[in-house]
C-alpha cells in the first residue's frame, strides 16, 4: 500500500530512469509500470495519484530536488545536478 510520500521517491526515481529530467506525462507513465499493483492498493490515493504526484514534485522543488518551474520548461522536471 502506497502513500502520499511515496510519490516523492517514485518521481526521483522516475526522473533518474529518464536520465535526469523528463515530462510530467513520462515520469506518470514510469511511476505507473513500476507502482501499479501498489496504487491500486492505495484507497484514495488510486484516484487521486497523479494530482499528488504533482503535490510531491512541488515538496521537491522546496527541498531543492528538483529545479524551480520558473528555471525548466513548462512540465518538465529536472532533478538538481
Amino acid at each position: 500500500m502506497a502513500i502520499k510520500r511515496d510519490l516523492e521517491i517514485w518521481i526521483k526515481e522516475a526522473l533518474m530512469e529518464l536520465g535526469g529530467q523528463g515530462h510530467l506525462i513520462e515520469v506518470a507513465k514510469i511511476i505507473w509500470i513500476h507502482h501499479e499493483h501498489d496504487l491500486r492498493k492505495s484507497g484514495d490515493l488510486f484516484y487521486t495519484w497523479q494530482y499528488d504526484m504533482r503535490w510531491a514534485a512541488n515538496k521537491l522543488r522546496a527541498s531543492k530536488d528538483i529545479l524551480p518551474v520558473k528555471d525548466s520548461p513548462s512540465g518538465v522536471w529536472i532533478l538538481r545536478p
